[in-house]
């Protein structure tokens, strides 16, 4: 009897499935989308085969364009709500995406941030500072995490250049950096139309290339700064295509001062080829990227400019925002108050950008307090 006890024990052991044996920490992140009028949705949608983020619910109120991308992406249409209360009290998500117009980040955070659920907004953080600030409140209030995703964030050449300005043997104190930022234009390079709708409008998304593409080199040089506070902002804006873009300007050029170093922002929708990239010069060196993993450098001790590069194991960067949230939430990762996706980076972007818009109206410099 006490063989058949001890062998039954045996077979138990084996066939019982272990419940502990996913940890909290390896739970895939429930995740839920809020708009889905931002072409970069189709990030999370196209992420397949990753089992850090699980897919749980997509709000959006446009029926047609919700089943659209439902058929392209193939995810269950029983995901899709036209309510944003509705669906976050329904499917419970830990964090929320953003995909809708900048305007609109303020509601999502209003209704995620009394749930204590966390949200990841794409670039920039908010339309206004009005806007950012209100976010912000939230946010520290309900205690969530509110981030804010730039493609450049994930490219192995940023966290590069970040650790050349940082080694005093590289490239010696961060004196001025120029960021090319742009493309030939969301109706050139053919946008979703109702991502171009709310794109070239000035309340939904603020403005237009100082925006769209000003926001990187405002995010870019908060980080190389390590959050430092700029302490001036001058802008000049044009509009060489009034017939494609009568409401907002399609050229920027943003110069922003600091006690210790100058940044000059090119944001563009006139240029011949799309590109992100960036010139960072110091003391003793400088570091020019061509793409997230190309770069030039050159200093004293190099003497000639070198042509060299870098990928993301090399660094351990992330390949996308989704698997950084993951990370972050689930507390394999902590985030510098300066990093490209915080809190307090973004509000300063804001700064600037809401500071670059005036000035540009105006044509004055414009001081920040």
């Amino acid at each position: 009897m006490q063989k058949i006890s001890f062998l039954l024990a045996i077979i138990l052991a084996i066939s019982t499935p272990d419940l502990s044996a996913q940890s909290p920490a390896d739970a895939p992140v429930r995740v839920a989308v809020a708009g889905i009028t931002h072409g970069h949705v189709g990030w999370i949608f196209g992420r397949k085969n990753k089992p850090d983020v699980e897919l749980v619910g997509v709000y959006e109120p446009n029926k047609e364009l919700a089943e659209r991308y439902a058929k392209q992406y193939g995810f269950n249409t029983n995901l899709i709500y036209d309510n944003l209360g509705k669906m976050l009290d329904a499917v419970k998500p830990e964090a929320v995406l953003a995909f809708g117009s900048i305007y609109e980040h303020l509601s999502v955070v209003e209704a995620c941030a009394p749930r204590k659920i966390h949200v990841m907004v794409e670039k920039p953080l908010a339309f206004s500072l009005d806007h950012a600030l209100r976010m912000e409140k939230l946010a520290k209030q309900y205690n969530i995490h509110l981030l804010t995703d730039y493609e450049t964030s994930w490219y192995a050449t940023t966290e590069k250049t970040f650790q050349l300005v940082n080694d005093s043997n590289s490239i010696g104190p961060l004196k001025k950096a120029v960021f090319h930022h742009g493309h030939e234009g969301p109706k050139e390079i053919h946008v979703q139309k109702e991502f171009l709708q709310w794109l070239t409008d000035p309340v939904q998304n603020g403005g237009g290339a100082i925006v769209d593409f000003g926001c990187y080199g405002a995010n870019l040089m908060t980080y190389l700064m390590k959050g430092a506070k700029p302490i001036s902002v001058m802008a000049n804006t044009r509009t060489f295509k009034p017939s494609v873009y009568p409401k907002v300007d399609d050229e920027a050029t943003i110069i922003v001062n600091y006690p210790t170093a100058q940044c000059i922002i090119q944001a563009s929708w006139n240029w011949p080829f799309g590109r992100k990239d960036m010139e960072v010069y110091g003391d003793s060196g400088y570091v020019i990227t061509k793409n997230n993993h190309d770069y030039l450098f050159r200093n004293h001790q190099s003497r000639n400019e070198i042509a060299l590069q870098v990928n993301e194991k090399d660094l351990s960067v992330f390949t996308d925002p989704f698997s950084y949230l993951a990370s972050f939430l689930r507390g394999k990762i902590t985030m510098p108050d300066y990093g490209p996706y915080s809190l307090e980076n973004n509000i300063t972007v804001v700064r600037i950008l809401q500071a670059a818009r005036e000035s540009a109206k105006t044509g004055k410099l414009v001081i920040l307090k």
